[in-house]
């Protein structure tokens, strides 16, 4: 008896069109470290109480898709899934918070044994970005969805499933991150140990009687927030916090070809933590909020390689 394996498994997708409607057309190969997509259902049980105290009625209620995909970005591949966390699409390269939502249909295939799920109305709730030295830049997409199905018969049987771009995944140390008071030049800071951020959608299923799934989902604020560390070597970064001073940020990832650079035009920084945990280096430990900027128009804004 064969058990499926996680190396024997792949992702693909394709933008609908309508939401929860899997469209015509070819699906493309999503590179992956991890996933964790599952169809969940509520319960929904009986109130009746029985004088031998047992339950007599437990039902399936509403479903919904959810669940992270965990990869190592890289130019060109997840830019549909950047547009799907942003809201918005590329414009000459640069992608801003938007107010238009992406929708796609997701296969999950274990070729081993033969078995497809197949996940549609599924978009990016959270994005995180984690970089540190000396590793991948590894990114997470929450996703929500709408249904799942699943089948012996796969995508590749009845459409074309294009390849992955074939890149390399950026790291960080191919960068560089800089600072500066917001709106004025930023200029590099090389003593930051690592960074991390979020960008949440708040995109919730919008259920309905008369329908175990949601005939659409809806979206909140773009909530941009992270954390940053860097070594503490004078006091200009915890004064940023103790004096509420609006800053800008940037930081810039690489694979030796091709570049991605996030910009946070104006942030506030909310703690400037600076702690002792053993006789090597201290570290201030800084969270931060992305706010909306009057100049960039966004609070977030994500540029890659021409």
């Amino acid at each position: 008896m064969a058990f499926a394996q996680g190396s024997r498994s792949s992702l693909s997708y394709i933008v609908e069109s309508n939401f929860g409607t899997t469209p015509s057309g070819n699906f493309t190969n999503l590179p992956f470290s991890t996933q964790s997509l599952n169809l969940s259902k509520d319960r929904v049980a009986g109130n009746d109480i029985q004088a031998d105290r047992m339950p007599r009625v437990d039902r399936h209620g509403n479903r919904q898709v959810g669940g992270d995909i965990a990869v190592d970005l890289r130019d060109a591949d997840y830019d549909d899934w950047l547009e799907a966390a942003m809201l918005n699409t590329w414009s000459t390269n640069v992608l801003k918070v938007g107010t238009t939502p992406k929708f796609f249909t997701i296969e999950d295939y274990a070729a081993d044994i033969d078995q497809a799920r197949l996940f549609t109305g599924c978009t990016v709730n959270t994005m995180g970005v984690s970089l540190a030295p000396n590793q991948m830049v590894t990114t997470t997409f929450g996703v929500v969805g709408k249904d799942m199905t699943i089948s012996a018969t796969d995508i590749a049987e009845s459409r074309t499933i294009d390849a992955a771009s074939g890149a390399s995944p950026f790291d960080a140390y191919s960068g560089d991150l800089k600072i500066a008071d917001s709106g004025s030049t930023l200029a590099s800071a090389a003593i930051v140990t690592g960074m991390d951020f979020t960008v949440t959608n708040g995109y919730a299923p919008t259920f309905v009687i008369g329908d175990d799934s949601a005939p659409s989902l809806e979206f909140g604020r773009a909530e941009v927030e992270g954390t940053l560390s860097a070594y503490f070597e004078d006091a200009a970064l915890v004064n940023r916090f103790i004096n509420e001073t609006e800053t800008a940020l940037e930081v810039s990832v690489g694979d030796g070809t091709n570049t991605m650079t996030f910009l946070f035009p104006r942030v506030k920084v909310n703690s400037a933590d600076v702690g002792v945990d053993g006789p090597t280096s201290r570290v201030v430990s800084m969270s931060f909020v992305a706010l909306y900027d009057t100049t960039e128009a966004t609070n977030l804004s994500i540029t890659r390689s021409a």
